[in-house]
């Protein structure tokens, strides 16, 4: 591929693109240079942060756009500076697109790009510094990114299996990881979607001893515990459930984006010590409020995470090849995807959406 080639995706134009609006038609990547790979993309999941910028949920979207950032394909183009991807390999390519990758970056020096504070590029919807143009995501043929955020898909993982698991997967698998979910642990997980779903399927892989699923209806229990959830409780349906679970779990992740959702319930099924970790994004960043007495009763943690770093994407791959991981991925056409985008926002995925080209 030239330098100054045209790719070709669904373009997002304004607000009302979030509505099935999208347009198909050429955009101009960001300007090459020998650090990056250019990808011919075979399928990109759907994300719920697809949605938001559509639809300029969180901040402004600079439009035209194009979203998509759980990417999988075959790199057919690899810079002269990249050492560890070759022409043809399965690659994969996740939220992040670059840091600021300075050696004096406390973040980027200790493998936690994707907390960077000087130069954090998004894969959709981000400019880059020096003139160097926008970036754009995986709802297309093709796709340019740094080669630091590129990640080689392991073998005997499916290209439609590991696409969510670029953005879900990292999501839950990160804040899993690092708060310990595990051997002896009691992990509560809100949300049974296309977050919560994977970190259920985590949480019983990385060998925690209960994982209990949480959320507002009993119709997703019989689902929750396919998935492997040892427990499932419905908050909206159980009676008492504040009480018969008080003090049960040892970590929880909520991936759900709600101000009306009972927080101070959920704190309360914490053990002495026990954290809180919000992955959950909603529209405007607005929770419901935290009565400082709920933390200090029992001494809890309350804390976020944003998705993962590269060296975090390539362990939960490689543990989801090892383990089998299956999500639940429904596969759509690239063609479709105005389509699926509106079925993704009824809520109608389980769990997850990948197009397909």
């Amino acid at each position: 591929m030239a330098a100054n080639d045209k790719f070709e995706g669904w373009l997002g134009l304004d607000k009302e693109s979030v509505n099935g609006n999208m347009q198909w038609g050429e955009f101009e990547p960001k300007k090459w240079s020998e650090a990056d790979v250019d990808i011919e993309v075979e399928c990109c999941g759907i994300c719920g942060s697809d949605l938001h910028m559509l639809k300029s949920g969180w901040s402004q979207t600079p439009y035209p756009c194009v979203v998509g950032h759980e990417i999988v394909g075959k790199a057919v183009r690899v810079g002269s500076e990249v050492k560890d991807i070759k022409v043809g390999d399965r690659v994969g390519v996740g939220a992040q697109a670059r840091s600021c990758l300075k050696p004096d970056c406390e973040e980027c020096s200790t493998g936690q790009e994707n907390y960077c504070g000087n130069g954090n590029v998004s894969t959709y919807g981000s400019i880059y510094p020096n003139g160097e143009g926008k970036s754009y995501g995986g709802y297309a043929k093709h796709n340019r990114t740094h080669n630091r955020f590129v990640v080689k898909i392991p073998e005997g993982l499916s290209s439609t299996d590991a696409a969510p698991m670029l953005c879900g997967g990292i999501t839950v698998f990160s804040p899993l990881k690092r708060n310990g979910a595990g051997p002896g642990k009691k992990v509560g997980i809100v949300g049974v979607g296309g977050l919560g779903h994977f970190a259920v399927l985590f949480a019983r892989a990385l060998g925690a001893d209960r994982v209990v699923a949480i959320s507002r209806k009993a119709d997703k229990r019989e689902d929750a515990l396919k998935l492997g959830a040892d427990e499932y409780i419905a908050t909206d349906d159980d009676k008492d459930w504040e009480k018969t679970h008080k003090r049960s779990l040892d970590l929880i992740i909520s991936t759900v984006s709600s101000a009306k959702m009972p927080l101070t319930g959920y704190l309360g099924l914490l053990r002495v010590h026990g954290t809180y970790i919000q992955v959950g994004a909603p529209d405007g960043g607005e929770l419901p409020p935290v009565n400082a007495f709920t933390l200090l009763a029992n001494g809890i943690k309350l804390g976020g995470s944003g998705i993962g770093s590269p060296d975090e994407i390539k362990e939960m791959l490689q543990l989801a090849a090892d383990k089998k991981i299956k999500p639940w991925v429904q596969t759509r056409p690239m063609k479709d995807a105005n389509a699926a985008i509106v079925d993704m926002t009824a809520g109608k995925a389980r769990y997850r959406y990948v197009l397909q080209n």
